[in-house]
């Protein structure tokens, strides 16, 4: 029977029983056409859990027969045949120790060191090998010097994954074949649109782990590429694209467009890491994706039993992070105490303060829960914990002491050490945006005339640093920033650069918010400048005027 008809034949059948039936029937097999077989019988037999029917596999003559001739015939073997028996005899698990193995794994290095090999064999080889022995496999590297030497302008989509798992295991610190990967990345660049799902996210997690931050033009293709591929992504492929796209710091609009489409559709059937995955990319990228958010919220009233302490943390934070309540936020947070109740001693330390610390920036108050948190015996677990009571640590704590001091007047329970107070909070998102700050400095000047009427980047005695304060008397009249006698009234400026925004958006984080809302409590008037009120502000005496209408707007303008 000519080798295409067989493989048209053998390829229609869906059983082994078939499969060795018709083997049977068949009065000569060239050994690509056996390797062939057995390939097709490993990929109707095995499954996620293994070989469906070892017994009924293992132990058929037919079988049998074919492996005799591979074992006792190797050196006689094409390397196609070779190598194609090797990764199906792998798959169906036969006993890497057996003589069969061996006598496959020999032939094929032997012919290795001859430089036999093509590069679809050398792939084959080094994926047999990985399969095999691991990372660990000194062979790996002489399959990557022979790579060297190949017209690597030639490979399919196929054997360019290859060589990046490959690349992925044998290289080390210190650029180690670093030319093959420029090499390589230039060729991939001009492939990228035949590739599918399965082979972009390999290669954007060969690129991460081979930090090829410099491989601008491949990482760019790739994540728009990808874009077109998420309702097809595997949940482990999407996880590695993400962390792509975090590692090489990519946001792309229509990436996130593409999500917001495939989560809230497939919410209920998504792994719960790919989940935390998806929200550990919104969270960092400050992207508030309130169709995202929503289903993420859903899905946590109903899977919150079966995720893990650590997968509950990394659902929930980003709303307190991004300062969001979904409009399911009862039931979940309702799930969330249910949840925190029966496990509470399942949580790390740290992951327990990251997530409590979360929930108050969007007011919702862990009361019941702030006992433990403050007793003596959690604070020295967490001290315990590396990275210990380091000043993130205790700025958390801090502020869940002064969120229960301000905004929960009816906690009776212990309170925190002074210390394990801090003097200031560290405020990581919400950093100064200094060119936005000196514009406003300006139009106050240009509005109260002299510089000793404000102060700026003010610390209070209650642990917020402020952009810019006023201090007025009794009858309204602004007194000098220096002094402290008859302030009647605190006027608190919070200049809010974009970076204290979710991005594209006039969305406060919480960091921001619950700042805001304190300053508020502790007696503060408050006033916001957002940069995109501002922004459009020509010459400081535009500014002088708008100043005066956000911080006094009961008084005459400029100049009357």
């Amino acid at each position: 029977m000519e080798e295409q008809l067989f493989f048209k034949k053998l390829h229609s059948l869906c059983t082994s029983k078939e499969i060795f039936d018709f083997l049977s029937s068949v009065e000569f097999m060239s050994d690509t056409m056996a390797s062939g077989a057995l390939q097709r019988i490993s990929e109707v037999e095995v499954d996620g859990n293994g070989l469906k029917s070892p017994e009924g596999v293992l132990e058929n003559e037919v079988f049998r027969a074919l492996c005799f001739q591979f074992e006792f015939e190797s050196s006689k073997l094409s390397n196609t045949g070779l190598l194609n028996a090797l990764q199906a005899l792998i798959k169906l698990r036969i006993d890497p120790q057996s003589t069969l193995m061996a006598s496959l794994l020999s032939e094929g290095e032997e012919r290795l060191g001859k430089g036999q090999l093509t590069v679809k064999n050398l792939c084959a080889l080094g994926e047999s090998l990985l399969e095999l022995e691991g990372p660990s496999c000194a062979t790996l590297e002489q399959i990557v010097n022979h790579m060297q030497k190949k017209a690597i302008e030639k490979w399919s989509p196929r054997e360019i994954v290859m060589v990046y798992k490959i690349l992925q295991v044998t290289v080390r610190e210190g650029g180690q074949h670093q030319d093959l990967l420029n090499r390589l990345n230039s060729v991939t660049l001009t492939t990228v649109s035949q590739l599918s799902p399965k082979f972009t996210s390999i290669i954007l997690n060969s690129l991460v782990v081979l930090h090829q931050s410099q491989a601008v033009s491949l990482v760019t293709a790739l994540c728009k590429h990808s874009v077109k591929h998420i309702p097809c992504f595997t949940g482990d492929e999407l996880v590695n694209v993400l962390e792509a796209f975090l590692y090489f710091e990519r946001r792309e609009q229509i990436f996130t467009e593409a999500l917001e489409t495939h989560v809230p559709k497939s919410i209920f059937t998504m792994h719960p890491q790919t989940v935390s995955k998806v929200m550990q990319y919104c969270c960092r990228k400050m992207i508030l994706s309130k169709p995202i958010f929503d289903a993420v919220a859903e899905g946590f009233i109903s899977n919150a039993d079966r995720l893990t302490t650590d997968q509950i943390a990394e659902y929930i934070i980003p709303f307190g992070t991004l300062n969001y309540l979904p409009p399911s936020a009862s039931s979940m947070f309702g799930k969330l105490e249910t949840v925190l109740h029966a496990r509470f001693s399942h949580f790390q330390p740290r992951t327990l303060l990251n997530l409590l610390h979360s929930c108050v920036l969007i007011q919702r108050y862990p009361v019941n829960f702030l006992p433990k948190i403050f007793s003596p015996y959690f604070l020295q677990q967490l001290q315990a914990q590396p990275p210990g009571l380091d000043r993130t640590a205790t700025s958390q704590l801090t502020q869940l002491f002064l969120t229960v001091t301000l905004e929960c007047p009816f906690y009776e329970g212990p309170r925190l050490s002074p210390k394990y107070q801090v003097k200031a909070f560290l405020t990581p998102h919400s950093s100064l945006d200094v060119h936005l700050l000196k514009r406003v400095k300006t139009g106050l000047l240009y509005l109260l005339k002299k510089r000793i009427y404000f102060a700026s980047e003010v610390s209070t005695p209650y642990f917020y640093t402020v952009d810019i304060e006023i201090k007025l008397d009794e009858e309204g009249f602004v007194l000098p920033a220096a002094q402290c006698e008859e302030v009647h009234r605190r006027i608190v400026l919070c200049v809010d650069g974009e970076n204290r925004f979710c991005v594209n958006s006039h969305n406060l984080l919480g960091e921001e918010a619950i700042k805001q809302r304190h300053l508020q409590l502790l007696g503060y008037e408050v006033v916001q400048i957002p940069f995109f009120e501002v922004e459009s502000l020509q010459n400081c005496r535009k500014m002088a005027e708008y100043l005066q209408k956000k911080i006094f707007p009961h008084t005459y303008g400029l100049g009357c």
